[in-house]
């Protein structure tokens, strides 16, 4: 069998509810700004529910002809604008670049949840009998945002969506490290899109209980691993990442922010919404990824958490890591960036990647915002990066992501010096 080709991360963007540029995001992440605010996008009277991170200052009609608006979705939308930015911001010549070795695996949980909604009301509504749009059916799947990007610059390589509730775009992004270290690809773009605040999509959530309703202090209502969170709040956004085979990316002297080091897949086989009490799957998936990475347990500096700020998810996932870790534990710092960002769903691997890597390479580690009192629950000894940024030099980091069905993803990111 071949040796595995080494991957690196050569370019990125992100478009997030603080900031829709990848400086403007990295910038808000480590001043512990946060992104909760009323919902703007429509009349929240009947909602449990009155506030989300929503993006701020978008205008669609910056980025997209009035035709293009027309036939995308917000979600596609925002993944369109977070690959132009990553491929601007990779430096790569696509003329002298094979393009049947580039392609896009792009996830989403939830694709265009609005152009549904939208459209089935005006179905209902508008009196007019069986009509829809033609838009409608591409603008719903969740596959579409892959296709436009390969179509705007050429890319014949592989190209797919994946679909894992909240852990999609992480998958995406095993997937398309995967593919370039067998040799399918040599450059991948890959990431994940989300925009479901929605009526449907907030009364949905609220119907399941997994929203935060702490609508008197909306500003704190993210708040992971402290004892009063109640939920999560809900984010909207994408985050791209370029992948590369590291040969080529140096031949052609790109800037390294880092090596894919391993990735970790499990299935929790457990419930469709709760987390696995004895966490089993997310045990499976750490190791997976560490072992596949070759490195030791004790090299570990950082993990971004899931940390989704629910009373169940957030104890399950951090004493799964202890097990994993045992007394290590206390020697590695913890944050979740979702106190800041909210939960952008299908989305988050991709943006929570993002700030992963860029901890490795300015070695600093953002906060987790809002937390004023860890849950008794929560061994007081684990570092939970509580509200402000951290200095430190970081060798090897690990990105949590897990979604309803038990879709458990790790992936391991080091520094490209790191043998």
């Amino acid at each position: 069998m071949k040796s595995l080709k080494k991957v690196v991360i050569t370019g990125m963007g992100a478009i997030t509810p603080i900031g829709n540029t990848l400086k403007e995001y990295w910038n808000s992440l480590i001043h512990g700004k946060g992104g909760t605010a009323p919902i703007t996008y429509f009349d929240t009277k009947k909602y449990k529910t009155k506030f989300a991170c929503e993006l701020k200052n978008y205008d669609p009609n910056v980025f997209f002809s009035k035709k293009e608006i027309k036939a995308l979705d917000p979600c596609s939308q925002y993944g369109i604008i977070a690959s132009q930015e990553a491929i601007k911001n990779s430096g790569i010549n696509f003329s002298k670049e094979k393009k049947d070795r580039i392609g896009v695996v792009w996830g989403s949980g939830i694709g265009g949840l609005l152009n549904l909604e939208l459209s089935i009301a005006d179905y209902f509504n508008s009196g007019k009998g069986p009509r829809f749009s033609p838009f409608f059916i591409p603008k719903m799947l969740i596959d579409t945002t892959a296709g436009f990007i390969s179509m705007k610059y050429g890319f014949h390589g592989p190209n797919y969506a994946t679909v894992a509730s909240c852990a999609s775009s992480s998958h995406a992004i095993a997937d398309a490290y995967y593919l370039i270290s067998l040799g399918k690809a040599e450059i991948m773009i890959t990431g994940g899109s989300e925009a479901a605040i929605t009526q449907s999509g907030v009364g949905g959530f609220n119907a399941l209980h997994a929203l935060s309703t702490n609508n008197n202090h909306y500003q704190t209502a993210s708040r992971p691993f402290d004892k009063d969170r109640d939920g999560f709040v809900l984010g909207e956004g994408a985050g791209c990442l370029v992948l590369e085979e590291y040969v080529h990316a140096k031949t052609r002297g790109a800037e390294i922010y880092a090596e894919i080091g391993g990735v970790g897949l499990s299935g929790d086989a457990y419930h469709i919404t709760a987390p696995r009490p004895d966490g089993k799957g997310v045990i499976l998936a750490l190791r997976s990824a560490i072992e596949e990475s070759k490195v030791k347990y004790n090299e570990i500096n950082h993990i971004n958490a899931h940390g989704t700020s629910t009373k169940l998810g957030d104890i399950a996932e951090l004493q799964a890591i202890h097990k994993v870790f045992s007394d290590r534990i206390y020697h590695i710092d913890i944050n979740s960036t979702k106190s800041m960002t909210g939960h952008l769903l299908g989305a988050a691997g991709a943006i929570e990647s993002i700030a992963t890597i860029l901890s490795l390479k300015k070695g600093i580690i953002p906060p987790t915002i809002n937390l004023s009192h860890v849950d008794k629950k929560i061994d007081s000894k684990i570092k939970l990066t509580p509200n402000k940024s951290i200095q430190k030099n970081i060798n090897i980091s690990i990105c949590n992501t897990f979604g309803f069905g038990g879709h458990n993803v790790c992936l391991l990111f080091k520094k490209i010096n790191v043998t």
